[in-house]
């Protein structure tokens, strides 16, 4: 089950915080079709933030197909955002743990390396970047 961890000074809305955090739960795999989310109580209890900004944040993620709700027994994952490199037991994951941990062995902290990953990430995915054969395939409407 995820376990949501709310930043009150990041600007970012606390719905978004939760959708965004239950996107990353799905990409990494680590929340897989069928699951339950938490309840809005047990977030509430968790977080001490407001039970509709909960079910906003579910109902947004409803909206994008991600989740399903099912009267009396909560909310359910409908469908994952995994892939199978981006998962969280992936030789690719332990490659960037490493290179973290080189990162900060080096005196880099944490925003130092936000703003170099962000910097690689807006160079090699950014508008001018060409898509990967999969990002090609779904804008132009294929099934792989």
């Amino acid at each position: 089950m995820v376990e949501y961890r709310i930043d009150r000074r990041s600007g970012i809305a606390t719905y978004l915080q939760i959708v965004q955090q239950t996107k990353q739960a799905l990409r990494l795999g680590l929340l897989q079709p069928g699951d339950r989310l938490p309840t809005a109580k047990e977030v509430v209890a968790a977080t001490a933030i407001n039970p509709n900004t909960v079910l906003k944040a579910y109902r947004e993620l409803e909206r994008e197909g991600l989740v399903e709700p099912r009267p009396g027994l909560g909310t359910f994952v409908r469908r994952s955002l995994a892939r199978p490199g981006a998962a969280a037991d992936s030789p690719l994951r332990a490659e960037l743990a490493e290179w973290a941990d080189r990162a900060r062995a080096a005196g880099l902290d944490r925003e130092d390396v936000a703003a170099l990953v962000t910097s690689v990430l807006d160079e090699r995915f950014g508008a001018g970047a060409p898509p990967t054969t999969s990002e090609s395939t779904v804008r132009n409407g294929e099934n792989g």
